[in-house]
């Protein structure tokens, strides 16, 4: 069997991506020198920063793709680090020289859809979280920020821990289930409480934005904290545009509540995509009954009183919170269940009513 040539080993590498940065890392300039000797192949890999946690990966990658090849026998792939400068290039080359104040502005092909709710306790960070997985089993490439500055949970519930890469001052979101997310939960130790004042929480926030590598998703989800303070202020100027889908449960105390949210939604004209009403009802196991366990109604009024849709009913369900204690979200842990095609049909509403389709720019959102 005739070896392999060096043209044919780079068209190859030209086909493997970087996992966070998702182009071809010819392309990136991660490619040193390529060596070949008859079916045996050495390739050296210029990662982007020292220690990078995904070297094992790329490694993966690049041998597989060039095991594949006719006539390789032997893959041998080594690591180095970029240059300052090599960095400095991979960074213009990725995102140029931004001069806007937010990606996410007019002209931008992402919908950014930001998840509310009046008060705590109602589960709207894991409907968030579950809503990107949908989204991202749905074909969607999709962005999570994790704006809850004080309250942050995104990380545990996408079962991700480690710290983002930064190249030069670009931060890359990690990566999870299909979702790149950014959390100030990346930033600090577990447990420690963050304290700050409203101007240290419009930087961060500026930063999460403005400084993070999106690369145009179609869909930014912005899980914000409860109630209508400092954050969702700042989010509704950095992201104009945007949509919102109000969280709720069935009491009328906490419908009464979440309409805070919908009036400063009102008031900053970010137009309300749809309402999901959480822990509707408890469905026995063993027997099959079902149980209002919070009465009221409360998801179907607001969103009458709003004119919005009711995306979902989700019931209660233990299997919701063990899987995102367990970092892995319930539509994806046990799809089959009642809770979790719930979440996936709230997910399919949602792109149905602001008429999103993948790598499609966003349609108009109502208003």
């Amino acid at each position: 069997m005739s070896g392999v040539t060096r043209d044919e080993v780079i068209r190859v590498l030209d086909t493997v991506t970087d996992p966070e940065l998702h182009r071809s890392i010819v392309a990136l300039g991660m490619v040193g020198g390529v060596e070949v000797d008859g079916g045996r192949v050495r390739v050296e890999i210029k990662l982007t920063v020292a220690g990078c946690p995904l070297k094992a990966e790329i490694q993966r990658r690049v041998s597989e793709a060039v095991s594949a090849l006719p006539g390789v026998e032997t893959v041998h792939v080594t690591l180095d680090t970029m240059s300052d400068d090599e960095r400095r290039g991979l960074r213009e080359d990725i995102i140029g020289t931004p001069d806007k104040a937010t990606p996410f502005g007019p002209g931008s092909r992402t919908q950014v859809i930001c998840v509310a709710s009046g008060k705590g306790g109602v589960g709207k960070s894991s409907i968030t979280a579950n809503l990107a997985v949908s989204l991202a089993a749905a074909g969607f490439s999709v962005g999570l920020l994790d704006a809850d500055v004080y309250g942050y949970s995104i990380p545990r519930m996408m079962g991700v821990s480690r710290a983002p890469i930064m190249v030069e001052d670009l931060i890359l979101p990690v990566e999870s289930h299909g979702v790149r997310i950014m959390s100030i939960g990346f930033m600090t130790q577990d447990d420690n409480p963050v304290i700050w004042r409203g101007p240290m929480l419009h930087k961060a926030l500026t930063s999460f934005v403005t400084d993070v590598f999106w690369d145009e998703p179609d869909v930014l989800l912005v899980d914000l904290p409860p109630g209508t303070g400092d954050v969702s202020l700042s989010v509704s100027q950095l992201l104009p545009g945007a949509s919102l889908v109000i969280v709720t449960t069935p009491q009328m105390t906490a419908q009464r509540v979440a309409r805070r949210a919908a009036a400063m939604a009102a008031r900053v004209e970010i137009p309300v995509a749809g309402v999901i009403e959480n822990m509707s009802f408890f469905v026995a196991p063993d027997t099959g009954a079902r149980y209002e366990v919070f009465s009221g109604g409360g998801g179907p009024a607001l969103a009458a009183e709003l004119g919005a849709p009711l995306l979902a009913r989700v019931p209660l369900e233990s299997a919701v919170a063990r899987a995102g204690d367990e970092g892995l979200p319930v539509v994806a842990a046990r799809p089959d269940s009642a809770a979790a095609q719930a979440l996936a049909e709230a997910a399919t509403a949602l792109t149905a009513h602001l008429s999103l389709r993948p790598g499609h720019p966003a349609g108009a959102a109502p208003r």
